[in-house]
């Protein structure tokens, strides 16, 4: 299926480009969240008349991104949780408290841009954590989940 593209794309194209991709994955995925749509003679003149305001619209969130990211560049978030002698957690660390945790102190991130690539945290330590606020934007926290007995 041929589609027009209403915002960037990870890994398909930015604002804009035509794109074939699997039907499935534009009409469940792309059409419904809003990221594009079909590629038709009448909807392809109204994204052209409408293309000013799009690319305002996502520099203004790249730029709102980019500011959110410099707040959180180098950030150090504490967790406390119980946990055995060996250092390791009674459950784990995940998306849900880190996002929970910058919410307690001002921030507010959504949990899926939390980047956790090896999973939940089940050891005491520090982690480096990536934000994805955007596609084109992540910044770098560190987790350090402490102890308690």
């Amino acid at each position: 299926m041929q589609i027009i593209l209403m915002e960037k794309v990870v890994n398909l194209g930015s604002l804009g480009d035509v794109v074939k991709v699997k039907d499935g994955y534009a009409r469940n995925f792309l059409i419904p969240q809003g990221k594009a749509k079909r590629a038709t003679e009448a909807n392809r003149k109204v994204f052209e008349e409408k293309r000013a305001e799009l690319e305002k619209a996502q520099a203004e969130t790249l730029a709102a991104a980019q500011a959110q990211a410099e707040k959180l560049e180098g950030l150090m978030l504490q967790i406390t949780r119980k946990a055995g002698v060996d250092g390791r957690l009674f459950g784990s660390v995940g998306n849900i408290d880190i996002a929970e945790a910058l919410a307690a102190q001002g921030t507010k991130v959504e949990k899926s841009a939390i980047r956790l690539p090896e999973g939940p945290l089940k050891i005491v330590g520090d982690t480096h954590v990536q934000i994805a606020l955007h596609t084109d934007v992540l910044a770098t926290i560190t987790v350090s989940v402490l102890g308690e007995h």
